[in-house]
């Protein structure tokens, strides 16, 4: 038997990170698991130093750019997934998503990870690298790494509700 009781959708609020917010609701409606959506922000500061050469970014604009992450994090979760599931909603700062979402799935004993993918092309990844791919070979339990558009298996409720008639 698959014992799953903690389940992470990391999310860049593209529409591949809502088709695994999808797929992560109905995982965790399935196998009665907690939910967590998780959202990675670099930080401002240290981009503009690194990729400008400019440090005297003031830190409020690092802060209103966490408040609305926060935000909009928050926003990705219904008043049902918090009671159904008992969703949190966090937002971490770190300039490497992918080391970011397995530090937090190993920090809160995540059992599977849903995580959206681009897919992009061979050269668009040589060029981008993929954020999915190094959680995959890095992550601390099985990931599924979701495409938008993608072969979709999860069901709408009334469809659900017909089919099994």
């Amino acid at each position: 038997m698959i014992a799953i009781k903690k389940i992470l959708v990391a999310t860049d609020f593209g529409p591949a990170s809502e088709t695994a917010l999808a797929y992560g609701r109905a995982f965790a409606l399935q196998f009665n698991a907690s939910l967590h959506v998780l959202h990675v922000m670099e930080s401002v500061a240290m981009t503009a130093a690194t990729e400008y050469g400019f440090s005297g970014l003031p830190i409020e604009y690092q802060l209103e750019i966490e408040a609305a992450a926060r935000k909009s994090t928050d926003d990705l979760l219904t008043d049902e997934d918090r009671q159904l599931f008992s969703a949190v909603a966090a937002v971490v700062r770190h300039n490497t998503p992918a080391a970011a979402i397995v530090d937090y799935a190993r920090t809160n004993d995540i059992d599977l990870i849903f995580i959206g993918t681009h897919g992009r092309g061979a050269f668009g990844h040589l060029l981008m690298g993929s954020v999915a791919e190094r959680v995959v070979r890095t992550a601390p339990c099985p990931v599924l790494a979701v495409r938008n558009p993608e072969h979709e298996f999860v069901l709408p409720d009334a469809l659900v509700a017909v089919s099994h008639d």
